[in-house]
């Protein structure tokens, strides 16, 4: 067997740079804990490795926690991957790291992807194509960048449904994205679009690697693509190899190529994505020279046997036809199915999930029943090329159509903000819900939405482009209609409730109960007189009320604030009774005496008389604004709230007892 690997298989310049620095990191103490922002590569082997050395991935909901942690003896350093992040990402970490001189950012973008954020950011124009994956960090960190609407394409076709408008376009492409469909595509956007400027941003690396892989691909036997099958780079590898040579098989480790039958083919090349390291590769050629080769003839006797049989229920499979199987084998990184015809169906790794952490020998097992689609049939092969992705996908978004259609109101969580409005996740699904139909006010800071979960109604469905448009504001109306509907249905005079002040004005406060506002006229909102509303409620302040009374057919409620538990007179009458005595407040002097504050909105008079055992010329000549004394409760006028004070008593009350002990004077 003759083994060929290509000349620029495995990492590439900006891996190999990412890599090495980290590895670099971790050897210095200094550096502390080390996080990378996602997996730094898409090759688990290493991202394993770099983990046994204590590097740990997270996401921008660690930052705030890691950020409170990091101190001068506990310091840290966080990486940014290969794939770059977004402009909101990155401008948080030096944010940051400006903040705390230990917490330290090393920004290990790609120089090739780092070339895209300054063409998108720094050109004016009125739409920005991206030609890539709209789900790869990449991309979502080139859409970031963007100063206008973005558009994220994946094939020729997605070009031809771009809207046509005389507005200024330009384009760029994912590094790692397929150069012979790219081309394709720019020939269609010059179609499509007036003038459009369109940037050449595939590494020339994976240009390369690509086209070496279709060369070899056409002088071998077999094909063997080597790499992480999350890998965008590995998977173009894949796609143009298996374009020239049907025999062509994704591994992403050497213990992959037992489940491979070798007996029929001498040549065999190898080609590895940019995330894959040269000793993975060193390592499949070594397994491969240990493979014996066993049974040769009784195999191919067999597999002749089993075509006859398949051959009598010859089943014609169509694609984009939907069929259902049973798992006959479960790897790591595909499923064989029965499909009970005379195609094996294969359904690769990234055709099952988008979750990368997904163990496909933990979620199945040989004999579980699967629905899947026909992606691609080979009758050479007998192979049938399967999706179960894409059915997972149209049961997600038929969920979506039936919300519209039936105009419900879905619930999901804000997950990221974007040009024009936030993405809202229903059930996988990321739906847009327009700036203007957050429910939010004009100058709102749309990140403070992120994480939090919202209803919202589905206004719009592209069923073509599986794409929806939602309106947080829409669900909040017709909950709040719901709310004020309930309301008058339940209102009546003295009911309670507990409200929240919207606003004040010069003559009351409005108070929201719920779905519907009523009024606290400033009369009712204290026993005693006030300047403003303001100086008993705020706005924001949540209070009590009661309905006085209400017109439902006006839409008016008037409400009380003020009870008979809170009237300064009732107060003091559970307080005090006549022959009590009080610390009292002056709060006024006249001629014939001063008002004393006994009760906070209750005063009393203390008669000239009564101040002092003394004769006075006025009442100021003793007292003074403000003083705090004593006094006695001599008389209460229910009827008319008036209370009579003396401190006259109680100075007598003090001199008795010392006229009464005084000894007599001998004579």
């Amino acid at each position: 067997m003759k083994i060929t690997v290509a000349e620029s298989a495995g990492f590439c310049f900006g891996v190999s740079r990412a890599v090495e620095k980290v590895y670099e990191l971790t050897r210095d103490p200094k550096n502390g804990k080390i996080y990378t922002v996602g997996a730094l590569i898409h090759n688990k082997h290493i991202v394993n490795e770099l983990e046994e050395r204590g590097v740990s991935v997270i996401d921008e909901t660690d930052f705030d926690r890691i950020f409170s942690q990091t101190t001068e003896n506990d310091p840290c350093t966080v990486v940014i991957r290969t794939h770059g992040a977004t402009k909101e990402i990155t401008d948080k970490l030096l944010s940051l790291e400006k903040q705390n001189p230990f917490f330290k950012v090393c920004d290990m973008t790609c120089p090739y992807v780092k070339k895209i954020h300054k063409i998108v950011s720094e050109n004016t124009y009125d739409r920005l194509v991206v030609f890539g994956d709209e789900a790869h960090p990449e991309v979502k960190g080139i859409v970031s960048y963007a100063n206008s609407e973005a558009v994220v394409i994946s094939s020729p076709e997605d070009a031809e449904k771009l809207e046509i408008g005389s507005f200024s376009t330009i384009a760029v492409a994912q590094t790692t994205q397929n150069t012979d469909k790219w081309k394709k595509t720019q020939k269609i956007l010059k179609k499509v679009c007036t003038n459009p400027i369109i940037f050449d941003t595939i590494c020339s690396v994976t240009e390369k690697r690509q086209t070496e892989a279709g060369e070899l691909a056409k002088v071998s036997d077999l094909m063997l693509i080597v790499g992480g099958r999350n890998s965008s780079n590995t998977n173009k590898l894949y796609e143009t190899a298996k374009k020239e040579l049907p025999n062509t098989f994704f591994i992403e480790s050497p213990s992959e190529l037992d489940l491979i039958q070798f007996s029929p083919f001498s040549k065999v090349g190898i080609t590895a994505g940019a995330s894959t390291p040269g000793g993975i590769i060193q390592e499949v050629i070594k397994h491969m020279s240990e493979i014996e080769t066993k049974n040769t003839v009784a195999e191919e006797s067999a597999s002749e046997n089993f075509a006859e049989m398949l051959e009598s229920s010859l089943k014609t499979l169509n694609t984009g036809e939907t069929v259902t199987g049973v798992i006959t084998s479960v790897s790591s990184g595909e499923l064989h199915v029965d499909l009970g015809a005379k195609f094996t169906g294969i359904i690769a790794y990234d055709e099952v999930t988008d979750d990368p952490t997904l163990k496909l020998t933990e979620a199945f097992k040989p004999g579980d029943e699967i629905k899947a689609v026909v992606i691609k049939v080979s009758d050479r092969d007998g192979v049938a090329t399967l999706s179960k992705k894409r059915i997972d996908n149209k049961l997600r978004f038929s969920k979506i159509l039936d919300a519209y259609n039936e105009g419900t109101v879905i619930e999901g969580t804000v997950c990221e903000v974007i040009k024009g409005g936030v993405l809202l996740n229903y059930d996988g699904n990321r739906i847009f819900v327009p700036a203007s139909q957050t429910g939010t006010p004009k100058d709102f800071d749309l990140n403070e939405l992120v994480g939090t979960v919202q209803q919202a109604k589905i206004i719009e469905v592209r069923e073509d482009r599986k794409r929806a448009v939602a309106s947080i504001r829409k669900a909040k109306n017709e909950a709040r209609k719901q709310l004020e509907a309930d309301f008058w249905a339940n209102v009546e005079v003295g009911k309670q409730y507990e409200g929240e002040v919207k606003s004040i004005t010069s003559y009351g406060a409005f108070v929201d109960l719920g779905g519907v506002d009523g009024m606290v006229h400033r009369t009712e909102l204290s026993w005693t007189r006030i300047k403003s509303p303001a100086d008993v409620v705020s706005v924001g302040q949540v209070i009590k009320v009661f309905v006085k009374e209400f017109d439902a057919e006006a839409k008016r409620i008037s409400l009380g604030y003020k009870t008979e538990e809170t009237n300064p007179w009732n107060v003091f009458t559970s307080k005090y009774s006549v022959g009590d005595v009080a610390e009292v407040k002056i709060v006024s002097l006249m001629p014939f005496g001063a008002f004393a504050e006994v009760v906070p909105g209750v005063d009393g008079l203390i008669h000239i008389y009564q101040i002092t055992d003394k004769k006075i010329a006025a009442p100021s000549d003793v007292l003074s604004v403000g003083d705090v004394v004593n006094a006695e409760i001599t008389a209460v006028d229910t009827e008319n709230h008036k209370i009579s004070l003396s401190m006259r008593t109680l100075l007598e009350a003090t001199e008795a007892p010392a006229e009464e002990t005084e000894a007599p004077v001998e004579e």
